[in-house]
């Protein structure tokens, strides 16, 4: 009997949308891709007052119920998600990548009043690739503050420059250049 193996690609990762406070609307590059790319959006329980706990078990789940690798795509509160979720979980070795968009700075006061319960941020570094996609007018982190956040994941830094929260508002429409450093990161197998 003549057997024979057949190499076949490793499967393409389950893109996971983790959305931030208020989820993302409809014009957001997250609802977008939702659509066009049928990417998978971690529903949390609680759109408006997320709790760490809450929203970490959920991404658990959704980790746990995809067949083979993610690959997060997280906007805002999404990535200091992947950071609290990454200090606990035991599955990160499913994580192909993170791509981390605009992450709000948790430990400002306005938005730690806003949104309690987040901070301090976790600041270990990430046991997957990551890359964090800032700009440098966001109204809610400093530039400064997203470099620290990068640095202090391991993650790669890319200078978005002007366009404010990476959002709706900034007009990104499908957002071409985020996709396509979503597929890059998706494909590293550092």
């Amino acid at each position: 009997m003549n057997t024979r193996t057949v190499d076949t690609p490793a499967a393409a990762p389950r893109v996971l949308l983790l959305p931030g406070w208020q989820n993302s609307g409809p014009g957001h590059w997250q609802t977008v891709w939702e659509t066009l790319h049928g990417d998978l959006r971690v529903e949390q329980h609680d759109w408006m007052r997320p709790l760490r706990g809450d929203w970490s078990a959920r991404l658990e789940e959704e980790v746990l119920a995809a067949p083979g690798p993610v690959v997060f795509a997280a906007h805002s509160l999404g990535c200091i998600l992947v950071a609290a979720w990454a200090a606990h979980s035991r599955n990160t070795h499913k994580v192909r990548g993170a791509l981390l968009v605009a992450p709000g700075d948790l430990e400002r006061e306005d938005l730690h009043q806003l949104i309690p319960g987040w901070a301090p941020i976790v600041r270990q570094p990430l046991p997957f690739p990551a890359l964090l996609i800032a700009a440098n007018d966001d109204p809610y982190c400093d530039a400064a503050r997203s470099r620290q956040m990068a640095a202090d994941w391991g993650a790669r830094f890319v200078d978005a420059g002007r366009g404010g929260h990476l959002n709706a508002e900034s007009g990104l429409g499908d957002w071409p250049e985020g996709r396509q450093l979503l597929n890059d990161l998706s494909k590293d197998t550092h």
